[in-house]
């Protein structure tokens, strides 16, 4: 059985009542002291400390001991926190045993809802790739005074279900999302197969103009770029003999304000004109398939930041990850260069 819903089965109120106080605490303390603990908890200290022990065992929280004794968060602990959340709602009832599948930023697994409803459930887990570039430009770690891969895991699953939310109710092709909390997004199963998997399309023309619809709907009716787009992310279905295309995985998009969401959407746009072409043999020219999207390249995006706003939000954020003593690899130009 997979680790996340055996772990869970072991628990009791008690436990989730510290992991909260944990997480509650931790931006002000890179471990939370076990006085702390105890204080907020309100909990009898023989409790506490056999319910510390039991968390510790399980990979929950991770333990400091030297000049005080604290605790803080794993991602194993916020997925507890998260799926308590969403059981007691009455959203989840069961999760799978094993993992739909295992990226580089998130873990899949499917689940079912109360009423039986086949639901995928898909836990964050930021690394150092894809959501650096949202970090980098709108700077979000900056004035505030502890931050952790927990916090934009939890941002990252906030901004999928919204994205979401509002790309469903354009009627773009996404998953229905149905529910999140903290880090983890609860979305419609939709039966299907990884674009890149597809073998013998029933109508190549037919999908390619429902995903550039879905691109352009994301641009023009949402105000987002998807900005990662590929085959691997586009999962299609076949619906009473038709095909639908769902374009997944929104966590990193940018608005289009963003001063590199031009290069991004005609990136996404490129990625999917370059697939077509090699593995369909349909052919688009991409001046084309943005000229379909109401958008050419000297119009896509009328407001710029200056080169001076950029840097000062990329150096102002990294000083952010210096302090953390966080690893910076030479990201600032590199960035800056995206920009432009």
């Amino acid at each position: 059985m997979a680790i996340v819903a055996l772990t869970y089965k072991k628990l009791v109120d008690r436990d989730f009542k510290i992991l909260r106080v944990i997480e509650r605490e931790m931006p002000r303390y890179e471990y939370v002291p076990i006085e702390v603990i105890e204080r907020l908890t309100r909990l009898p200290s023989t409790h506490v400390h056999a319910s510390l022990y039991k968390l510790n065992k399980l990979k929950l929280v991770k333990r400091r001991s030297g000049d005080y004794i604290g605790y803080r968060l794993t991602y194993l602990g916020l997925d507890m926190l998260a799926l308590h959340v969403l059981v007691e709602k009455g959203i989840l009832k069961t999760l799978s045993s094993t993992t739909l599948g295992v990226g580089k930023e998130s873990d899949v697994y499917t689940g079912e809802t109360p009423t039986g409803e086949l639901v995928i459930v898909k836990f964050h887990r930021v690394g150092r790739t894809s959501f650096q570039r949202v970090v980098l430009a709108r700077a979000y770690a900056v004035d505030k005074p502890r931050i952790s891969w927990l916090y934009f895991a939890k941002l990252a699953g906030e901004r999928e279900y919204r994205a979401l939310e509002e790309l469903y109710k354009v009627g773009a092709l996404v998953p229905k999302p149905i529910a999140y909390n903290r880090h983890v997004v609860v979305i419609k199963y939709v039966e299907g197969v990884e674009l890149y998997r597809y073998k013998n399309p029933i109508d190549p023309r037919a999908m390619l103009a429902k995903i550039l619809d879905t691109i352009r709907k994301a641009y023009v009716d949402v105000g987002i770029v998807h900005g990662d787009l590929s085959e691997y992310n586009v999962l299609v279905s076949v619906e009473d003999g038709e095909e639908k295309p769902y374009i997944i995985d929104w966590p990193q998009y940018v608005e289009k304000d963003y001063p590199a969401a031009e290069q991004l959407l005609r990136r996404d746009v490129e990625y999917i004109l370059r697939f077509f072409a090699k593995h369909y043999g349909v052919k688009l020219d991409v001046e084309e398939a943005l000229r379909r999207m109401g958008k050419n390249r000297g119009e896509i995006f009328e407001k710029r930041e200056t080169l001076e706003l950029i840097r000062e939000r990329v150096e102002r954020a990294i000083e952010v990850f210096r302090d953390l003593n966080w690893e910076v690899v030479e990201l600032s130009y590199r960035y800056i260069d995206l920009a432009l």
